[in-house]
């Protein structure tokens, strides 16, 4: 949940590389992703991190002034 719809690229990079590390230390996903998919981007917990970003799907809320 974002309250501002635009993020700067700091806040995108920041939300990906947190999602990230969370899916590389095992956490489950937030979205269903087909098998086939996770063999094409080779498991890559930043690749999944961007498709759980794409499908709004990440309860990360950002505060903006």
């Amino acid at each position: 949940m974002v309250t501002n719809e635009k993020l700067t690229k700091y806040e995108k990079t920041r939300i990906l590389g947190a999602r990230a590390l969370q899916i590389a230390m095992d956490a489950p996903f937030l979205t269903e992703i087909k098998e086939e998919k996770l063999i094409e981007i080779n498991y890559n917990p930043m690749k999944i991190a961007e498709i759980e970003f794409e499908q709004n799907v990440l309860p990360i809320t950002i505060k903006q002034p």
